[in-house]
């Protein structure tokens, strides 16, 4: 097959302690899935149907630990935020896919940021359009090694924090998710068919906040690889 410019090369994570990648296809994240996010949001926490929006693939940054991870302050925004949150990655696909068979598709598990430009969010959401802007832009999804769900199960509890220098801000614990793995896998193969490829970011608890050049950000979930990276300046050069 012959293209008029040469096709871009395939986004794609680390594996923990392989020298092997995943591919990533698809970004799909959860809105407001822990109750004490949702309020702070000005949402109503009770159990509503889970919603979701997108990032391109391409937005993935590998943030392992020791990788030496730099975010350039984004451009268009004075309010520019951290949400820690657990990334599924599915090696099967299907549609329609039930919750007892959910996990069945999971190659495994991460440490991921789902870093939002909230101003834009925040003014496209009182508008009622699309948040593309203030969540889809270039290099907004760190994320650290995928461990595989074969070698470490599948966590349904466990503590997920975020620090900021040497302030934590975020700090839950998965057990809190108002719609638990299987039950997102399961959502939203409803609405697409899901492929092998496909990252799901599950939702953030509470504490999101500012983040500014200087700044350096440490993530994570108890079994996983933490995530680490350092906010430069805006329009810096960004590794």
């Amino acid at each position: 097959m012959t293209f008029v410019f040469d096709p871009p090369p395939c986004p794609s994570v680390a594996v923990a302690g392989e020298g092997v990648r995943f591919p990533v296809r698809r970004i799909f994240c959860v809105g407001r899935n822990y109750a004490k996010h949702a309020l702070e949001m000005g949402s109503d926490p009770d159990r509503q149907p889970p919603f979701f929006f997108s990032k391109p693939a391409d937005a993935v940054v590998d943030a392992g630990v020791g990788h030496d991870a730099r975010i350039a302050y984004p451009p268009q925004t004075d309010n520019f935020h951290h949400e820690v949150e657990l990334a599924v990655a599915l090696g099967r696909g299907g549609a329609d896919i039930s919750t007892a068979d959910a996990l069945d598709h999971v190659f495994g598990y991460a440490v991921a940021l789902d870093l939002t430009r909230r101003d834009l969010q925040k003014a496209a959401r009182e508008k009622g359009h699309p948040w593309d802007f203030g969540k889809a832009f270039d290099r907004s999804a760190p994320i650290a090694p995928l461990h595989r769900a074969a070698d470490m199960g599948h966590p349904a509890a466990g503590r997920i924090w975020l620090r900021v220098d040497d302030e934590v801000r975020q700090d839950a614990d998965l057990g809190e998710l108002i719609w638990p793995v299987p039950d997102v896998i399961s959502i939203l193969s409803r609405s697409m068919t899901l492929a092998p490829g496909d990252l799901i970011l599950t939702g953030t608890p509470a504490g999101v906040g500012p983040l500014l050049p200087g700044h350096t950000v440490r993530g994570g979930i108890e079994g996983l690889e933490d995530l680490e990276l350092q906010v430069t300046e805006r329009g810096s050069p960004s590794a």
